[in-house]
Formats: C-alpha cells, structure tokens, sequence
C-alpha cells in the first residue's frame, strides 16, 4: 500500500520576516519574527516512540499500537517508489505528536495518547533506522531509474546523509531555551493547540498524555546530564530566561494552568457530552496536573536552577569540545551547501553594504540627513508612512494579497488551487499552510492587538503569502511527488523562495510610487544579511550577546528589544537563521546565470516554474537542477 501523507509544514511557523516581537524580559515566551518551516533531525526533535502510559485503573487509559525500537521494518525488494513511501512512513510512525498534529494518526495506526520519546536510546534506535533506510536506498541501481526517479534518489540520500553525519553531535542541543525550541514551550503548544478535543476519548487521550509529562521532563534532564558528561551546557544566561515561566508553572495551581483551561474551554465547546461527563473529565484532568505536571514542573525547575551554576556566560558553541565541527555540521544542515562560516559571514557584510547603498538612495529621494543612525531614520519612516490598527491590519493585508495575486501572475506560470485567506489575531506575522484534502485554505496571521507599521506590510504579506510560502507551500502539496518531498525539508529553499518572493514582487513595479514600502523591503533583507555576520560572530568569532546586539542595531535599524530576542535566538538555535539569505542569494544567483548564458532565451517563467515545481530541494541539488535545464535550452 502506498501510503500518501503530508511531511509537513513542521514544527509551527513562528519566526516569520518582517513580524514584530516583544521585548526579552527575564523570561521570554516563545516569540519570533519568522515562520519556521524546519524538519528537525533526530538530534533536535527527536521522532522517536511513545512513552507507556502509567498504570492505572483510570477510563481515560488507552492502549496504543506502536512501533517499539526494536520492530523488524521491512521495505528491502519494494518496487523504487513504494520503498520511498514505506520507509518515509516508518520514520513518521515514530513521532506520535507529530502524527496528531498532521492529523495522521489514525491512519499510520497510531492513537492520541501518547507523547513523543525523546530519550537518547530511542534517538539512538531513530538514527539507525535512518542508517537502514540508507543501506536500503543505496542497493537500488540509480542509473536504471528514470530522471524524476534518480531526482527523488539524490534528494532522499541528501537527507538521510545529513540527518546520520547530525548522530555526532547528538548532545549537542539544548533542549531547554526562551524560545520555541524549548521542550517546555513545546509542549504547552502541543496541549493547547495541536491535541484535538472533538469527544470523549479525544479528552481521555488528552488527560493520559498529561500523566506522561513527568517522563517528558525526566527525559530532558537526562539528556541535559549526559550533554554535561560531554562538555556542553546550554548557556547560563538562555537558562535564567527561561527559568520564569517554568518556576510560574511551578507554583501554579491546577486549575489555572494553560494545561486545565484549554481543556476546559474545548469541553465547553462540545455538544456530544453531558456536563456530567464534562465534569469528570476535568476532575480527572486537574488531578493529574496536580499530581503529575506541576510536580514535573518543579523538579525542573530544581535541576535547572542547580545547572545554572555551573553553565558558561559565553554565548557560541565555539567553547565545547569539537565545537567548531558542531557548528560547520549546523551550517551545512541549514544552509544545504558547503560554504564555510567565514565565506558566510564576508557575505554578510558585502551583502549589507550592497542593502545599505540601496537605502541610501532612497532617503536621499526622502530628504532625510546624512548624519542620522538607521533607527533615527526608519523612525521616520514609520511616522511619515503611516500606521494602521484592529480591523485595518486585516483589510490591507487582504487588498495586499489580492494585488499580489494579480502581479504574480505575470511572473509565475504555477498558482495554487488553495486560497490564502487573512486571519487576525493578537499576535501575527506567520502562515499555516492549507488542509491537504481542501477543507481549510492557507492562513496568513495578521496581529491587530497594536499599530501595524504600514511600510512594511507589503514585504511581510509577499513573503508569508502570495507569492512566497502559501504560493511555494501549497503547490507543493498538490503536487504529485512523493511524500518526503511535499514537506519542507530543507529550510534554505524554502525560506530563500519567500525571501526572493520579496525581491521578485519589487520588480513587479509596486514600489514606483512607495518608497517607504521599498524601504521596508530593504529591511527586512538586511536583517536577513545582518544575520549572516551575527549568528558566525557568535558561534565562531567569540562575539558576545552585546556585541551582536550592537551590530544588529546599527545595521538594521529595528527596535533593540526584538533584536535582544533575535540574538538570543540565534544562540540558542545555531546556525538556523543563516537558511533565509543563503537561500535567497542562491536563487539569486542561478537566475543571473541562466539569463547570462541563454540570453534571448531566458524565459522568467520558466525558471520559475523549475524552482517552484521542483519542491523543497537542497540548494546545491537545485543548482544542478538549473544547470541541466541551462544545457538543455542552450542546446
């Protein structure tokens, strides 16, 4: 059976360009100002097999069917393509929160109840499967396939190869941080938002997994442990911001945790059940919490506070033990080439001072002084260029997106068949892509909670919506390629076409008449450049948390307190926000090739159509891809 799943629009999209953050406090919530669309290796989310359920003689118990580590997987003899799909599966039906999240779970056999193990034998046995899936790809002859097979080939062992040369630094992560990449905001966000509460058993199911969050914690601890027995702690100033909200969960009480009110209010919205049986359930679920989570919760918070005396101040990973390897491996996942650290961080600064002349051309067109840092003068952008609020966000965004629709359209063969659509809400600046099956479209976040800047909506809307990821994501889902490839893989393409998106859109003409708008653009893109340099400094050059800050300040212009978070984040997460500029800058760059060596027969379009139809690929197999295409037509 060929089983047809989505790979996802992973982890959730936060982090998106152009959105706005609070400032760090001394416990930052998880924030971002970009959407995220990262298939995470072994090493940083861990799919792995469920945690067993406690005894108990409770209703709300459930049995799940799945995998244990040491479950006999065989797809050695399928036909090439039903051995794509069999084996991807066998990697997906190891991560129970992620099946529930893409809504998969009963098809892969996989019930609600469990959470995901993240414990290092069970990564182990996760990394060996990848090993098998490998040695299994590897016994089929390439050069008997046809073309879109020996594609489907290169970018599986891409993949697979990268994802087992990660098993090295597998003690390399911190599980607990300030931004969504920590476990601990992790898991609020799976409660809240992801479990499903559509009946009795999906709230029995909701409540068993509750009773598993002391063993999600063990495991994190566990793993922190033996990431000190090998020389690496998460830094000391990334564990006190985290530190508060974990204390808070602590110390609060059962019924006034995010875990018992989303439940609550889920049941509420239920016609299915008596009240009664509502009643039960919450009971049920507020013991648990009490017995089990907020004593889970203090337990790490105990661990935390012990750890914290002895992590480092400095801020790369540069200081660990086989640091410099670690963070040239997080460079090659992320950015999917082979440039070096130092290649990317003089790309950076040229880049920067190629945004930053850009810039000051149009100020000049603006009158505005010469002697002015970038804040001053993106201050009086924001001022003169206006600002919108509640109910305006949403209707800009939305005329933004229909004129964006017409202009891509003479620039881009491939549309999707699903629709965009504008959901406000207080917080924004990110896409979820559309239900596979058509019942719900794409969705553009826009936060209405404050003032909306106007001059950089344009940028924000082309990169989130039309035409960079609902166009880019929700064509690929529609698209007939084999499921590992209708994900998102691989970041740098996939965030390197919203960013070009921004650039293409420019062309287009719809800044002849805005240069605040254009200057929101270039912004944004010099944020992206500016964290070519900061993020390089940090891991490789000794750089301190202020010192990036400085740098991202004077290079930016953007408000200081979302680039403290910005930083942070950066630490926190090596190496992952290079992904958006070297995507970007590739694209760039075969496209000036191609229209270098075919000349006349350059055919935007076209290209176009072999960036987009072509899925989320590695860069560099995206260049061989331009490069067959080149000597084709060139031919």
């Amino acid at each position: 059976m060929k089983h047809k799943f989505v790979t996802l629009l992973f982890l959730m999209f936060i982090l998106l360009l152009g959105c706005t953050t609070a400032p760090m406090e001394t416990s930052a919530p998880p924030q971002g100002t970009e959407s995220v669309v990262d298939t995470p290796t072994p090493e940083e989310a861990a799919p792995l097999k469920e945690s067993p359920a406690p005894e108990t003689t409770s209703p709300r118990q459930t049995k799940t069917e799945t995998p244990s580590a040491g479950d006999p997987i065989k797809f050695e003899n399928l036909p090439f393509d039903e051995f794509l799909e069999e084996s991807w599966f066998s990697i997906m039906r190891r991560d129970p929160e992620l099946l529930t999240e893409l809504g998969l779970s009963e098809t892969f056999g996989v019930g609600n109840d469990q959470l995901t193990d993240i414990s290092e034998p069970y990564r182990l046995d996760t990394y060996a499967l990848y090993a098998h899936i490998l040695e299994v790809l590897q016994t089929y002859e390439r050069a008997a396939l046809i073309p879109e097979q020996q594609l489907n080939y290169d970018i599986y062992a891409y993949y697979l190869e990268d994802t087992l040369r990660g098993q090295e630094f597998l003690r390399y992560d911190y599980p607990i941080t300030h931004f969504i990449t920590g476990v601990q905001y992790q898991l609020i966000n799976f409660f809240s938002d992801i479990h499903p509460i559509r009946s009795q058993q999906d709230a029995e199911d909701y409540i068993t997994r509750l009773s598993q969050v002391d063993t999600k914690f063990e495991q994190v601890i566990d793993n922190m442990k033996l990431s000190e027995e090998s020389g690496v702690i998460t830094p000391r100033f990334i564990l006190q911001w985290s530190m508060g909200d974990i204390r808070n969960m602590a110390n609060a009480s059962a019924t006034s945790t995010v875990f018992y009110t989303t439940l609550s209010e889920k049941l509420a919205a239920l016609s299915t059940m008596s009240s009664q049986e509502k009643n039960e359930l919450l009971a049920a679920a507020e013991a648990e919490i009490e017995n089990t989570v907020i004593p889970a919760y203090g337990k790490l918070a105990a661990y935390l506070s012990d750890l914290e005396k002895r992590a480092p101040t400095e801020a790369g990973v540069w200081q660990f033990p086989n640091g410099e390897a670690y963070y040239t491996y997080r460079v090659q996942h992320y950015t999917t080439t082979e440039l070096t650290p130092e290649e990317i961080h003089q790309m950076g600064l040229d880049d920067l001072a190629r945004i930053q002349a850009e810039m000051r051309l149009i100020f000049d067109l603006l009158g505005y002084p010469t002697d002015e840092t970038l804040t001053q003068l993106f201050n009086r952008i924001e001022t003169e260029g206006g600002t919108l609020y509640g109910r305006e966000v949403v209707e800009g965004y939305e005329a933004i997106i229909a004129d964006a629709k017409v202009r891509a359209a003479q620039v881009l063969d491939l549309q999707p068949k699903a629709d965009v659509i504008v959901i406000p809400g207080a917080s924004g600046g990110y896409y979820i892509g559309p239900a596979v099956d058509g019942s719900r479209p794409g969705a553009f976040y826009a936060a209405v909670s404050g003032a909306e800047p106007r001059y950089g909506m344009a940028s924000l809307a082309y990169h989130e919506a039309v035409p960079g990821h609902h166009t880019q994501i929700a064509l690929a889902l529609e698209m007939d390629l084999p499921s590992f490839r209708r994900g998102s893989l691989f970041t740098a393409y996939v965030e390197g076409w919203a960013l070009y998106a921004e650039k293409l859109m420019a062309e287009t003409g719809v800044y002849a008449t805005d240069p605040y708008g254009d200057l929101g653009r270039l912004q944004y893109e010099a944020f992206r450049a500016a964290r070519l340099v900061a993020d390089t400094g940090i891991h490789t050059q000794g750089w301190t948390f202020d010192q990036a800050v400085d740098f991202m300040l004077e290079n930016t212009g953007m408000d200081k307190g979302m680039l403290q978070f910005e930083v942070a984040r950066y630490i926190a997460w090596p190496a992952q926000a290079l992904a958006y500029k070297m995507g970007m800058n590739k694209i760039v760059e075969l496209r000036a090739r191609a229209e270098e060596q075919l000349g006349e027969q350059f055919d935007l379009r076209q290209f176009h159509n072999l960036i987009l139809g072509s899925g989320a690929v590695p860069l560099d197999i995206l260049e061989q891809i331009m490069e067959d295409y080149i000597a084709e037509v060139g031919s």
